[in-house]
């Protein structure tokens, strides 16, 4: 094909035409993404720069702080921080807690996969560091054992058809379980008979992360289910029914948590009758946790069911479903899915609120940092070891914390939240 212009005529080859040229290096790749993100400006230039500035100095500082620190009281209280002052030798009823709990988590991952794959890997992944940890040859021995039956659990969550709700009903009996295997007994309600299969551990000897983990795992999986009751009870056309779940909520929610846990210990006593055996302060604890979570959840679960357009109700009605059924299938998945983040904000929240306990005399995480702190064998160290021990707390609620957060996310992309 030829063409002309002022020159003369242009011979084009129109099957072979010239192919298109590179982008220029600096708008394509590592050089691209740093002018349009970080050098777009003079502006932009200038606070780079100065971030970067202030980032050096602030890092710099933070090794040098770390490699200094006197991390001494945490290592040599790392069994006082694990499970608290719980007897040394009987160790292997918290052992055989966390096996049981392993081998869940690993059935659960293999039977229903996705998000719980994910929470197994992370959990998985947490062992092996701190089986390679030297904290000791018992230690590494837990934790290499865990990591083998959540990789045992998940290969035979993978194999069998194991029914979900039989595994829904394994999670629930976990919780008593835990319990059991703890204390070392089991009394048995109908004969009135205690049998006992290892020496008895009062309650007020489990503390650290151990009890940490049981206030916060038992809070949320009771505070859960009684804070969509309630929710739906505050939007129920029955008198009765509405104006209580209006009633808790509001009170529940007018006081801090560290009230109800004062009155729990210290009121609670008054109003039992005469000669009744007061409760152990964990279970109070645990009951005022509860009850003051599923209160806020009410409130998260609440806005989820407005959230929900009208015709998904009138949709449900149409098609023949009983309330229960329409709740089910219609109406919950949808609430609970738009509320997603406020839910496991929630959960983090109460997480976090369990180191409200040691104020009212039980021993876990922060607990176990203000004994460790207050032990004669630091008292002479210059600057105190405070800031360490305080420090170790704080990154051990924030990498669980974190991992809540992670793991709400991959939900949110699992179940397509936020996506037409």
């Amino acid at each position: 094909l030829m063409t002309t212009n002022t020159s003369g005529p242009i011979w084009v080859n129109v099957n072979h035409p010239t192919p298109a040229g590179k982008p220029p290096a600096s708008e394509v790749g590592v050089l691209g993404w740093l002018r349009a993100n970080l050098f777009s400006g003079v502006g932009n230039s200038i606070l780079t720069i100065l971030t970067l500035v202030l980032a050096y100095f602030v890092i710099t500082g933070a090794v040098q702080w770390v490699l200094n620190a006197y991390w001494e009281p945490v290592w040599v209280n790392r069994k006082l921080f694990a499970v608290g002052p719980y007897p040394m030798e009987q160790l292997i009823q918290p052992t055989l807690v966390l096996l049981m709990v392993s081998l869940l988590f690993g059935l659960s991952a293999g039977r229903w996969g996705s998000f719980l794959r994910n929470l197994a890997i992370g959990l998985g992944a947490l062992y092996g560091v701190l089986a390679i940890i030297p904290l000791g040859t018992q230690a590494q021995i837990v934790m290499a054992s865990a990591l083998g039956v959540l990789i045992v659990g998940y290969v035979i969550g993978l194999r069998l058809p194991i029914p979900g709700r039989w595994l829904t009903l394994l999670w629930v009996l976990s919780v008593p379980a835990t319990f059991v295997l703890l204390s070392g007994h089991l009394t048995l309600p109908v004969v009135g008979e205690v049998w006992s299969f290892a020496p008895a551990v009062d309650s007020g000897l489990w503390g650290g992360l151990m009890l940490t983990m049981l206030l916060s795992t038992v809070g949320i999986a009771l505070s859960f289910p009684l804070g969509v009751l309630l929710a739906l009870g505050r939007r129920s056309n029955l008198p009765v029914i509405k104006y209580f779940s209006i009633t808790y909520i509001e009170v529940v929610r007018g006081v801090p948590l560290i009230t109800l846990l004062f009155m729990a210990m210290a009121m609670l006593p008054l109003f039992l009758p005469a000669g009744t055996t007061s409760p152990p302060g964990l279970l109070r604890v645990l009951v005022a946790v509860t009850l003051f979570s599923a209160a806020y959840l009410a409130e998260n679960v609440r806005g989820g069911l407005q959230a929900l357009p009208k015709g998904q109700y009138e949709a449900a009605d149409a098609l023949g479903l009983s309330g229960v059924a329409k709740l089910r299938f219609i109406i919950l998945p949808q609430a609970l899915t738009k509320v997603i983040p406020a839910i496991v904000g929630q959960f983090i929240g109460l997480f976090k609120d369990t180191s409200l306990a040691s104020l009212v005399g039980l021993l876990e995480l922060v607990g176990v940092a203000k004994s460790v702190i207050q032990q004669p064998d630091w008292l002479g160290t210059p600057g105190g070891v405070a800031k360490e021990v305080y420090i170790f707390v704080a990154l051990v609620f924030f990498i669980f914390s974190f991992g809540m957060s992670f793991a709400s996310r991959k939900l949110e992309t699992q179940l397509g939240v936020g996506k037409r």
